[in-house]
């Protein structure tokens, strides 16, 4: 790999504007080849916001307490739930879906479900306060708005955090853990993580995020978002939980195959797809002139943070450009270094 060219790449991206600290972690299986580059005094163990890279946590607890025989992905979502928390979700023309939902469904975004913070008013304001909310904060929220497809999607996808939360609050019922215990028991811990938490009380630190020019500080929204976009990690965490996933240690590597079936996700996500909580990124279509090859699976966060795998040269990268200003860079950043090595 020309390390000089990702140097040059890394340079261009984190000298944009809305771009003040970044870091950049490429290794492969065997640790053989190491790269990293960083700006503004962020390294390899500054906490960062994994934002939505938590779906891959909560995805992997899932898949184990599959295994484990727990739960299945069959299984009908309400079912776990005690109480009425899930009825009226889903109501698409006259017709309510929502006791057809499965476990698999939520995990592959295929449930139809709208979106809370993009689709209702959450976004517009975060951008202005920090606020907390709760689950049944957001069940509200999502019921207010209309599902996009019937659950199962046929050929589709549609990105909604709520899928996730849900899946959270069901890893919870299971076990009878709280998530951050839950996350503790399948994945920090035999890992041996040390930066890496889903912070909930006053005493764990969140780190702030760009929006241009102004250092947002948004604990209670961080705090909030839990199993679909709650944990802060490193980047050598990061790599870690990454190599991890796609290596069998946190549930039989088969499984892969399984939750690697993926559907194109809405418009606006394009020309990413969605599995069971990984995306893909194709590297040889139209929106890369068919230079690329292959293809990146992994996650990005809308606080610019990435962690992908790249089959075809066996390569991880992982990073953070901690800005909110455009969800798409650590995309085109990945996709870029990536485009290297054709």
């Amino acid at each position: 790999m020309g390390t000089d060219k990702v140097g040059m790449i890394f340079d261009r991206i984190a000298g944009l504007e809305a771009v003040h600290e970044a870091v950049l972690y490429i290794e492969d299986t065997s640790g053989g080849f190491r790269y990293n580059r960083s700006c503004g005094g962020k390294g390899l163990d500054t906490p960062m916001l994994m934002a939505s890279i938590t779906k891959m946590l909560t995805a992997a607890c899932v898949l184990a307490l599959d295994q484990q025989g727990k739960l299945s992905l069959r299984d009908r979502a309400i079912e776990r739930f005690d109480d009425a928390a899930l009825e009226g979700i889903h109501v698409l023309n006259g017709r309510d879906y929502s006791k057809e939902l499965t476990i698999a469904d939520l995990l592959f975004q295929i449930s139809g479900l709208p979106d809370a913070f993009e689709e209702g008013a959450l976004k517009r304001r975060l951008m202005r306060e920090d606020f907390c909310f709760s689950f049944e904060d957001l069940l509200g929220e999502v019921k207010s708005l209309r599902p996009h497809f019937a659950p199962g999607g046929g050929a589709k996808a549609h990105y909604a955090d709520i899928n996730y939360d849900i899946l959270g609050r069901i890893i919870e019922n299971t076990t009878g853990l709280g998530l951050s215990e839950a996350y503790d028991r399948h994945i920090f811990m035999p890992l041996g993580l040390k930066g890496t938490y889903l912070p909930e009380n006053e005493n764990d630190p969140v780190p702030g995020i760009y929006c241009r020019e102004k250092l947002l500080h948004r604990p209670k929204f961080v705090k909030s978002s839990r199993a679909s976009g709650g944990c802060v990690s490193t980047a050598n965490d990061l790599m870690r939980i990454m190599k991890a996933f796609f290596g069998g240690k946190l549930f039989d590597i088969d499984v892969l195959t399984k939750i690697s079936r993926f559907k194109e996700l809405q418009p606006s996500f394009s020309p990413i797809r969605y599995g069971g909580g990984l995306m893909q990124i194709p590297l040889s279509g139209i929106h890369t002139l068919f230079l690329g090859k292959g293809q990146l699976i992994g996650h990005s966060g809308s606080t610019g943070s990435f962690a992908f795998y790249y089959p075809v040269e066996d390569l991880y990268f992982v990073g953070d450009l901690n800005q909110m200003a455009d969800a798409s860079l650590p995309i085109k950043l990945v996709m870029r270094l990536a485009m290297t090595l054709k």
